[in-house]
């Protein structure tokens, strides 16, 4: 019996625009904090070029302590290999500055503000740029990101600049041109990518479209047509073949696209996702958002959902713990731990004791004993931000203590912040340590270095060890020396 009634609208439960918008702003809030971010004068983190420091979670590395370097980047380009496998480009549409740009510039200044493009959801159609309206609201929208692009370009150097000197060189631009150079090389090229190349930076330009390809599966998820339902569009050599959902039901009656095409004008990268997997999906969802919409009024589920080829084509479930994710969280683990382990044996000074060529020299001293001595040089190396007082302590072996002491230095000497200090220290004995007619010993010592503090105090952090030898001659040795006396 044929029936009048209209099709019940289906509600729409999600919009992953305003999801994302929500992750822009997380996003942004964290990348602006972070530089700001500080303990004891220690960022969170900090890739400071100028002082040639690495800041990671409030601890101070120096250059020659760089080797946490290659695990920070393993662990981050992991991480987004990880993340394509389980989600595919959700790096590209959720968290990328590229995108996020983008959005500001064409939803935000464009559209809302401006009014210069008319609705959000069309990003196919560019403004008309023969009224002379246009052109003037095309300038202050240039205008309007430049400022932002600066902000934008200010927050990046910061995290090679600390906020606090970086402000303090701009005060004096011509005697820091470089910081200048780089900051306003930064801005062009904001202001050239997001006006002018637009998504072509994703298209063309960016490798990790390429690299994607690469690690996808059929339980990666991503923005995906449903063709069982919506019907085939494009033929197997990619070819259109219906743009009118008449001639899509002619061949197809139980296709339910309608050929209103509102995935494909709402593409920010201007692909259609009915043509499969391309390299160009950011997965961003906003052809998810606008079919949800188109067949929502139609009291149907959306054709285009967030889902994996798996699922679509196979009927099965997503197996999102399957061994290749679990494989990249172990190994994210395992990275994170040895950082985590290396991390907590910094140092907070750095100190190199080598010994002097001559193995010892022999002299009488004033009760008539053998004075033989040991010299070394120390290079010591203050990477704290402040003076300190340092000294240094001999440690020998087990029923040598107090046998072997320190000559010189006798008293504490200063170091300055990042100065690089050489020492030349001698450890002396009196004492008997060896009687061996045949050979020189070698004495297996321990160097204990530390700071003081105003006060006089051992600084509990700035305690470093050493491993050294304490040479000691043979008999004979001693007693040219006694002859020779």
């Amino acid at each position: 019996m044929a029936t009048n009634e209209k099709p019940i609208a289906k509600e729409t439960k999600t919009s992953w625009r305003m999801m994302r918008y929500v992750a822009y702003a997380i996003a942004t809030i964290i990348a602006i904090s972070i530089p700001w971010i500080t303990v004891d004068g220690n960022h969170l983190f900090l890739l400071s070029f100028d002082k040639l420091k690495l800041h990671l979670a409030f601890v101070q590395f120096d250059m020659q302590e760089m080797y946490l370097m290659p695990f920070l980047l393993m662990i981050m380009f992991l991480g987004v290999f990880g993340m394509t496998v389980m989600g595919g480009r959700v790096f590209c549409g959720w968290v990328c500055p590229q995108t996020v740009f983008r959005v500001i510039y064409r939803d935000l200044i464009e559209t809302k503000i401006l009014g210069l493009r008319k609705r959000i959801k069309n990003k196919q159609q560019e403004p008309d740029m023969s009224k002379a309206e246009n052109k003037v609201k095309k300038v202050v929208a240039i205008i309007m990101w430049t400022v932002l692009a600066t902000l934008a370009a200010a927050d990046f150097m910061w995290f090679f600049v600390p906020p606090e000197d970086f402000f303090l060189y701009m005060q004096n631009p011509t005697e820091h041109m470089v910081v200048l150079g780089f900051l306003a090389g930064v801005v062009l090229f904001l202001v050239y990518d997001i006006i002018f190349l637009k998504e072509n930076f994703c298209v063309y330009v960016c490798p990790y479209s390429r690299i994607q390809s690469v690690l996808y599966d059929d339980d990666t998820v991503m923005a995906i047509y449903n063709p069982h339902r919506g019907g085939d569009i494009y033929n197997e050599n990619k070819e259109k073949e219906f743009t009118k959902q008449k001639d899509l039901l002619a061949v197809n009656p139980s296709a339910e696209c309608t050929a209103c095409e509102s995935c494909v004008t709402v593409c920010p990268t201007h692909i259609d996702i009915r043509k499969g997997l391309q390299l160009e999906c950011i997965n961003c969802l906003e052809c998810v958002d606008a079919c949800t919409d188109v067949m929502g009024k139609l009291g149907k589920e959306s054709l285009v959902v967030w889902s994996s080829e798996h699922e679509i084509y196979n009927h099965g479930k997503t197996k999102y713990f399957r061994p290749k994710i679990i494989g990249y969280g172990v190994i994210l683990v395992i990275l994170a731990v040895i950082v985590g382990i290396m991390g907590s044996k910094k140092e907070h000074m750095l100190l190199n004791v080598n010994k002097e060529t001559r193995l010892y020299s022999i002299a009488k001293s004033d009760n008539g004993k053998y004075d033989v001595k040991n010299s070394y040089i120390f290079l010591l190396q203050n990477t704290q931000d402040k003076p300190y007082k340092f000294y240094f302590e001999v440690i020998p072996p087990k029923g040598m203590e107090g046998k072997i002491k320190i000559e010189q230095p006798t008293e504490p000497f200063t170091v300055q912040p990042d100065v690089k200090k050489k020492k030349i220290v001698t450890l002396h004995t009196t004492d008997e340590l060896v009687d061996d007619l045949t050979k020189d010993t070698v004495i297996p010592i321990t160097i204990k270095a530390y700071a003081l503090d105003s006060n006089g105090k051992i600084v509990d952090k700035i305690v470093v060890f050493r491993q050294a030898t304490f040479t000691y001659p043979r008999e004979d040795m001693l007693k040219k020396e006694t002859e020779g006396k």
